[in-house]
């Protein structure tokens, strides 16, 4: 029921217009009184009703002051002013203020009725637009969680002030003011069937991303193939450990539920400003980068790292670095993406003594080390000789041509892509073709009302994260952004050349609420759908 409280000073008044009205019968729910302004607003910011009703002229404080703080405080509340002064300036103050309606007094129950229906109805078209709002909004979150992360992208390559990054976060509801910043990135595996089914690849996806529900000043950002960036933001030093420690701990234990999830995370340096934050990313991705060495199903900081790596120099004389390079080539490419080939390559020349670069006979050896491991890699996946003869002669031609430690990486990382391309294809799994079937199936389930991100990343055997970062990569659209297209051009062509109501065209494509139908066109097409069919009629476009 639409709340109702009213504020007049004269006693007399106050009790005729609550009394003489039926408030509950009317459909309104009568929620106080007050003899003046001081008194009512403590009140009203209690109750937040729908409708203010207040008398213009009361001691204490009149009702255009009572108007003013309470439109700050509410700015949705309706208010009507009574008054028994036909006063222009009154009125010019009050519409300035944002009330609804300036009445004359005496006004009789029935006439104040009238203009509450008029208001009730203007309450009612505020809400049904604020809930077609919301859902754009929830439908279009793929679109706004991209655009979160190119923000993230922003701060981490320190191309955005404080103020400014302050200012812009408040679109994404992230309150970046605080003392002292780090981040934490985290990765699964992407690969649907390495999950035991479809639905526990969703339930873990859904289970991190929810990770920032339990703690405040703690913000997450998906990253496509390289999983989530956490931004964990405190008070000073030691209360940033302790929550970074406490994310630790809730990934650990989330994951511990799914033991043969392979995971890996890498905590950051912390940094005392926001525009040091490329500092906390960039020690982050230095121990995240270990992924591709160490034991996965594990969290590591920067100390974990700086322990290891001093490990590592004690223990340098007794190890096999090309053993341990073979152990990295093979675990990416059974497991790694493209998308992850240079990171991975970061990783595995930031593992090398830079000693092994140095000679030339070293680096053709490096070469051809990694050449036979894919070759291998390719024997198990059943690529064909004519494909293995052709790298044998890529090998041959780049060992005759490539000197520097650049040309190494280049040559590696072609090699790579193209080892993994290869494995995509052998498993299915390769982008395009995964595209192309996507695209096939919303062309056919368009119009169904159960289509979403997850029942099409199902349909490909992709985690819905995953899915919709290599979509909106592959095809130039998010997912929600594709689907709205294809319903939009049916429901055009359905408007041109068909005898449909548009709310039976906004049935047919998908969309099973009609205002929602009509809300979304009017969005993305910049007019309704009658506007749409009257303006086609008149262009004579369908054809006879």
């Amino acid at each position: 029921m639409i709340k109702v409280f009213l504020v007049e000073d004269e006693v007399v008044i106050r009790n005729a217009i609550k009394n003489s009205i039926d408030w509950e019968k009317e459909g309104y729910d009568f929620v106080g009184e007050a003899g003046d302004g001081e008194l009512a607003y403590p009140k009203i910011m209690k109750e937040k009703p729908d409708i203010l009703i207040t008398d213009i002229k009361m001691p204490f404080m009149d009702g255009l002051e009572l108007s003013r703080i309470v439109k700050k405080e509410l700015p949705e509340i309706k208010i009507l002013i009574l008054s028994g002064f036909n006063d222009f300036e009154y009125a010019k103050d009050a519409i300035q203020i944002g009330v609804t309606d300036y009445l004359l007094k005496p006004i009789s129950s029935a006439k104040l009725l009238e203009a509450l229906a008029e208001v009730v109805k203007t309450i009612e078209k505020e809400k049904e637009e604020q809930a077609l709002k919301e859902c754009y909004k929830n439908e279009m979150r793929e679109t706004v969680e991209q655009e979160k992360f190119a923000f993230f992208n922003k701060l981490i390559m320190g191309h955005i002030g404080m103020s400014e990054a302050i200012e812009q976060g408040k679109k994404y509801e992230l309150d970046l003011s605080a003392q002292v910043y780090n981040v934490l990135l985290f990765k699964v595996a992407m690969n649907v069937k390495q999950y035991e089914s479809k639905e526990q690849a969703e339930e873990v996806f859904s289970r991190i991303d929810n990770i920032t529900q339990k703690m405040e000043k703690l913000y997450s950002f998906w990253r496509g193939a390289e999983g989530w960036a956490f931004l964990i933001m405190g008070e000073d030093e030691e209360d940033v450990q302790k929550k970074c420690h406490a994310v630790k701990i809730m990934l650990t234990e989330l994951m511990e539920k799914y033991p043969g999830i392979e995971y890996f995370g890498g905590i950051g340096s912390s940094v005392s400003r926001i525009r040091m934050l490329p500092e906390a990313y960039q020690t982050a991705m230095v121990v995240f980068s270990n992924r591709f060495s160490c034991e996965t199903r594990q969290i590591m900081d920067i100390d974990d790292w700086k322990n290891m790596q001093e490990k590592g120099r004690l223990d340098a004389r007794n190890l096999d670095s090309m053993g341990k390079n073979r152990e990295m080539i093979e675990h990416f490419l059974s497991n790694g993406t493209q998308e992850e080939v240079d990171s991975f390559l970061d990783a595995y020349f930031q593992k090398n003594p830079k000693e092994n670069f140095k000679s030339e006979i070293m680096r053709q050896y490096i070469m051809i080390d990694s050449y036979i491991m894919v070759n291998a890699f390719m024997d198990k996946i059943d690529v064909n000789e004519e494909i293995k003869l052709e790298e044998g002669k890529n090998l041959e031609e780049s060992l005759s041509s490539i000197i520097s430690v650049d040309g190494v990486r280049t040559y590696m990382k072609k090699m790579l892509k193209r080892a993994l391309e290869l494995r995509d294809m052998a498993s299915g799994q390769r982008y395009s073709d995964i595209m192309e079937l996507a695209k096939k199936y919303i062309k056919e389930n368009y119009m169904t009302e159960e289509i979403s991100l997850n029942t099409v990343s199902a349909k490909v055997n992709m985690s819905p994260s995953y899915f919709s970062s290599v979509f909106s990569r592959e095809v130039g659209q998010t997912f929600v952004e594709y689907l709205t297209a294809t319903r939009m051009s049916k429901a055009k062509e359905l408007l041109m050349c068909s005898s449909m109501k548009t709310s039976e065209i906004g049935f047919e494509v998908g969309y099973k609420d009609p205002h929602y139908f009509s809300y979304i066109f009017k969005k993305i097409q910049g007019c309704s759908p009658k506007e749409y069919k009257q303006r086609a009629r008149q262009e004579n476009r369908c054809e006879s």
